[in-house]
């Protein structure tokens, strides 16, 4: 496609170690590999939908557990009162 060697890659990788610096460059490598792994599920069609899903699907950590009904407000608050 480019025909770019070894040299060209080299010159390219400092370049952005430059602008970027070390610290953002991990951070910026982390972004390009998440939008090149994005596009790459657009294209084969893996895209929202799939996304959704997984989304709308709780986890065990976020199920909601039920609550006792049987509380009486004012008790509870005349109980701290006490104390």
């Amino acid at each position: 496609m480019f025909n770019m060697g070894s040299q060209e890659l080299i010159l390219i990788l400092i370049i952005a170690l430059v602008v970027f610096g070390p610290g953002k460059l991990p951070e910026v490598g982390k972004a390009i590999g998440k939008g090149i792994n994005e596009f790459k599920g657009a294209i084969s069609g893996e895209g929202v939908a799939s996304k959704k899903e997984k989304e709308e699907t709780p986890s065990e950590e976020a199920k909601v557990k039920p609550v006792k009904k049987d509380v009486n407000v004012e008790e509870a608050f005349k109980d701290s009162d006490k104390k």
